[in-house]
């Protein structure tokens, strides 16, 4: 099996900074992809920001939030710099993993973690 553990949500003042992080284990042969989405309340959730074999952000976060891999770890970061009220959401960690040789990768979540920017 395979666990996503998200690191380093918490509540801000608009315009500061916060950084996520998360680590991928158990039964991974290789990882094609590994990026952050976000929920809000009442809204679906949206692709924030990956990292494949290039690197995609929603429009509304270019200039804003870097994304960062760590192939040899297995980790992804998101550093979230001048932050708004609109960036408020659950934001998850998902991963594109393959769990073996000659097997399909699957997609798997991080549990979520709450990052609150208040105005």
């Amino acid at each position: 099996q395979v666990q996503l553990v998200e690191s380093g949500g918490g509540l801000v003042q608009a315009g500061g900074s916060l950084t996520l992080s998360c680590a991928a284990s158990g039964s991974i042969f290789s990882i094609n992809a590994m990026g952050w989405y976000r929920q809000a309340p009442g809204k679906q959730r949206e692709l924030v920001a990956i990292s494949a074999s290039s690197t995609n952000y929603v429009d509304s976060v270019k200039g804003r939030f870097t994304i960062s891999r760590d192939n040899a770890k297995n980790t992804v970061s998101l550093q979230m710099n001048s932050l708004k009220p609109e960036d408020t959401a659950v934001y998850y960690c998902n991963a594109v993993i393959k769990t073996g040789w000659g097997l399909s990768a699957k997609g798997f979540w991080g549990q979520g973690t709450q990052v609150t920017v208040s105005s």
